[in-house]
């Protein structure tokens, strides 16, 4: 049995305030970059997975913009570890075991729902934010080939510079995928966007 999202009427409030503050906190300033029309479907969010701060930002994307029911995918031995996060919208994964399906199934459940908004990092695992090639994983593509109704796709890349600043300031680069639901399809168009994005912060004009 998976371990499934909930959000509890205490914690889940107290989570998104808590990142609020704690973003204020700790950086000089953050912004979004690109210009999404909501469509009013369930939304799947395509992430790179660069620390531990990826899920509070994303967080704060959907709070400004989207407005969604926040859900998000973790390993089940690290959900187990940080009980917390079932109750404000993470579900879990256990990679090379039965389960695994149970988790793609319920994923695609939570798209069929236009009031939710899921995560994922297809990659899998944190990686370096000055890489340039993205290796994701199949599951991204087993989750929609179980999604029957239409969702909306988009592309979030993170990215942070300090300039002269003591804190770092964050850049939230988003961008819609209109493509066709095929893992690899998914991964070449996101290694574009996210080269466009680097190409583009090296140069200031993010």
């Amino acid at each position: 049995m998976i371990l499934k999202a909930k959000h509890h009427f205490l914690l889940d409030p107290f989570f998104r305030h808590y990142v609020l503050w704690k973003m204020k906190r700790h950086f000089q300033s953050f912004s979004i970059n690109g210009g999404i029309e909501d469509n009013g479907l369930p939304i799947l969010l395509i992430c790179n997975h660069v620390s531990w701060w990826d899920g509070i930002w994303t967080l704060y994307v959907n709070q400004l913009l989207f407005k969604r029911k926040y859900h998000f995918m973790m390993l089940e031995e690290e959900l187990r570890k940080n009980w917390f996060f079932q109750y404000t919208g993470g579900f879990s994964i256990k990679k090379q075991s039965k389960s695994i399906i149970e988790t793609f199934d319920y994923t695609a459940e939570l798209l069929s729902d236009e009031q939710n908004l899921v995560l994922l990092f297809p990659q899998g695992n944190i990686k370096s934010i000055y890489q340039s090639n993205f290796v994701f994983e199949k599951g991204i593509e087993k989750i929609l080939q179980r999604t029957k109704n239409d969702i909306q796709i988009i592309f979030q890349a993170n990215l942070i510079d300090y300039f002269a600043d003591a804190k770092p300031n964050a850049f939230f680069n988003l961008h819609q995928y209109n493509g066709a639901w095929i893992s690899d399809e998914i991964k070449k168009a996101y290694n574009h966007f996210y080269k466009q994005c680097l190409d583009a912060q090296a140069k200031n004009e993010i």
